[in-house]
């Protein structure tokens, strides 16, 4: 796909970190970009900077994501990209003993819902919406190609730390839907697939101490940093460009394989 003025695009989670990388890069191509994430303040400002709109959006209510969409296609037309970056995370154990009192817990499971809710079935709750309004567009090439649509899981859908269980099936999740969700849409010639960072530097990670980010960058074989956001934006252009790709899930994360903790 061609990326000009003529292509509109949704970003979630667009407002901050790799959804915000994602909304620039999409902007410098020329794209109307709409941010759809809770934080308006941030979302606004970003907005107002790309020269894109902000929807204040909850990927959890189909409310809410039917008037942010709405709203980004009043705007700026129905969308033909759609990257999905919205997502949370927790560090919780399945069950576990209190050193200092023997006591015994385990993993909330309204906590774990939580998680899969927004991860997970938020994900997908963009991408049906998305793709039906992609549906009611003209194909803007000779292949039939009418959209794309990019999702982020993350490295731990294959190789998950201790306490991500709730995280890492939900990405999970995400990685296992690509491929029939890419499926559902090749009649109508929109594109599925799926991103897998690793360690990344987001305002999260960048939150904690220096002896641990120091400790986590020289855990990543090559090269021994944090990815930066440009570089998942990066990869989500080629993606939109290359029109062979399809159905794929691919990890983005310096050929890193996360230890247990």
């Amino acid at each position: 796909m061609q990326l000009n003025s003529s292509i509109a695009a949704v970003v979630t989670g667009g407002a901050s970190g790799l959804g915000e990388a994602a909304a620039r890069k999409l902007a410098e191509h020329g794209v109307k970009v709409a941010i759809l994430d809770l934080n308006a303040d941030k979302g606004r400002a970003l907005a107002a900077e790309i020269g894109g709109v902000f929807c204040r959006a909850d990927v959890t209510s189909d409310e809410s994501i039917d008037a942010a969409l709405a709203e980004a296609r009043a705007a700026h037309g129905q969308e033909r990209i759609l990257v999905n970056c919205a997502g949370t995370g927790n560090a919780i154990k399945t069950a576990s003993r209190d050193k200092a009192t023997g006591e015994i817990k385990h993993f909330p499971i309204a906590a774990f819902a939580k998680i899969v809710e927004i991860n997970l079935i938020g994900t997908f709750r963009c991408i049906a919406k998305s793709a039906a309004g992609m549906l009611t567009l003209d194909p803007i090439d000779q292949a039939g190609e009418r959209g794309a649509i990019i999702n982020t899981a993350s490295v731990a859908a294959e190789d998950g730390q201790i306490g991500q269980a709730a995280y890492s099936a939900s990405k999970a999740g995400v990685v296992g839907f690509t491929l029939p969700v890419a499926r559902d849409l090749m009649n109508e010639g929109i594109r599925v697939n799926t991103i897998m960072p690793g360690l990344f530097s987001t305002p999260l990670l960048q939150a904690l101490p220096d002896n641990v980010k120091n400790a986590l960058a020289a855990s990543v074989p090559f090269p021994q940093r944090f990815g930066m956001p440009e570089e998942f934006a990066s990869l989500v252009i080629e993606i939109i460009r290359n029109s062979y790709f399809n159905g794929a899930h691919v990890r983005l994360d310096g050929a890193i394989r996360m230890a247990p903790r």
